[in-house]
């Protein structure tokens, strides 16, 4: 492998602005803080740049932020005043932008551009545990309306070559989004071992065929984990890039929150 070869991380951004809030019920968002600030020990150099596709947007055609300096984009409600508070100056990068639509384009995948769009939450909450100091170029790339996996591991097929140029590309989502079984307090249905089931198909998926992640809805308990897919399509992208490189799972927990479900981060190369 090359050696200043970028890994593809996909990796859970918690909820809301989870890491920065008191209210944390028996430490359960520590665990997951502890992988996030960890992340730069995990990589072979420091990134030239950060391209994040985030569970947080969506556009009809993927689009690509080319905004110089994008402010931060709260999309979240009823949290504390503190959490409107925060502050992730990272950089644009134009040319970043620029080289995803060419790599893109010579796969036959069109790219939009918006010069608008700030970055949310599933960039700045986990980029502040990750580089807080927010000095490295930055640019978020969108899902594509319709949440085809073929189609998000086309694209990530396609942006392989900015590993090998100093890009750490992150899908941000979560390996479990049913926010609603995520807190209740009573299993219903022993939620538990249906999210572990799922976990363990991720797994067994992203250690040998990662084009089956296509057929990600024919897996254990896939729309109890995923009622809607969005937060697993950054694993598309990112799976997609990472070629056969091999994986490794810096971060699993198999009891968070109160009904115990399993939450895992992969990491490729």
């Amino acid at each position: 492998m090359i050696s200043n070869r970028m890994p593809a991380i996909y990796l859970p951004h918690g909820g809301g602005p989870c890491f920065f809030m008191d209210w944390n019920p028996r430490g359960m968002w520590d665990p997951m803080g502890a992988y996030l600030s960890k992340i730069p020990e995990l990589l072979p150099a420091r990134p030239k740049a950060l391209l994040i596709i985030s569970a947080h947007w969506e556009e009809s055609d993927f689009t690509v932020q080319t905004k110089r300096a994008p402010g931060l984009f709260f999309d979240y409600y009823g949290f504390p005043d503190n959490t409107y508070q925060l502050k992730w100056p990272a950089p644009g990068s134009a040319d970043l932008a620029a080289r995803v639509q060419s790599l893109a384009a010579g796969a036959g995948i069109p790219v939009a551009a918006d010069a608008a769009r700030d970055f949310d939450h599933g960039v700045f909450i986990p980029m502040l545990m990750a580089f807080p100091d927010a000095g490295i170029p930055t640019i978020q790339l969108s899902l594509k309306q319709g949440l085809d996996a073929e189609a998000h591991l086309a694209l990530g097929r396609a942006l392989a070559p900015l590993r090998d140029e100093g890009v750490l590309i992150i899908g941000s989502g979560m390996s479990f989004h049913n926010l609603r079984r995520l807190m209740q307090r009573e299993t219903g249905g022993d939620i538990r071992h249906v999210s572990h089931d799922f976990d363990a198909w991720l797994q067994d998926v992203v250690s040998g065929d990662r084009n089956a992640l296509k057929d990600w809805e024919s897996a254990p308990n896939a729309r109890i984990c995923h009622p809607r897919e969005e937060h697993l399509l950054p694993l598309m992208v990112v799976a997609g890039a990472a070629g056969k490189d091999a994986f490794s799972m810096p971060y699993h927990e198999d009891s968070l929150g109160p009904t115990g479900i399993a939450v895992s981060a992969f990491h490729f190369g």
